[in-house]
């Protein structure tokens, strides 16, 4: 059996939502969206790196499947990469 390890940003005060970047979900006329590029330093981008380095499956909301799946098709991917 897998382990199932969850990873969020989360601000202290439960905001979820939009932590890339201003357009990424302004939903109910939100503006802080990018909230998390200040707070970004060495840390955080190795914890990323120790995270999503190995080989995992992804489990997303509806909204950021959509994000997601806009993105997608502009992703080219080495094949040889792939095994």
């Amino acid at each position: 059996m897998r382990k199932v390890i969850w990873a969020a940003f989360v601000s202290l005060d439960g905001v979820m939502q939009a932590p890339g970047g201003p357009e990424e979900d302004p939903t109910g006329d939100f503006k802080f969206g990018g909230w998390t590029t200040t707070y970004w330093d060495d840390a955080i981008g190795q914890a990323l790196s120790e995270t999503f380095g190995q080989h995992y499956d992804l489990l997303l909301g509806r909204k950021t499947y959509e994000i997601f799946a806009a993105h997608w098709p502009y992703i080219e991917v080495d094949a040889s990469k792939l095994i």
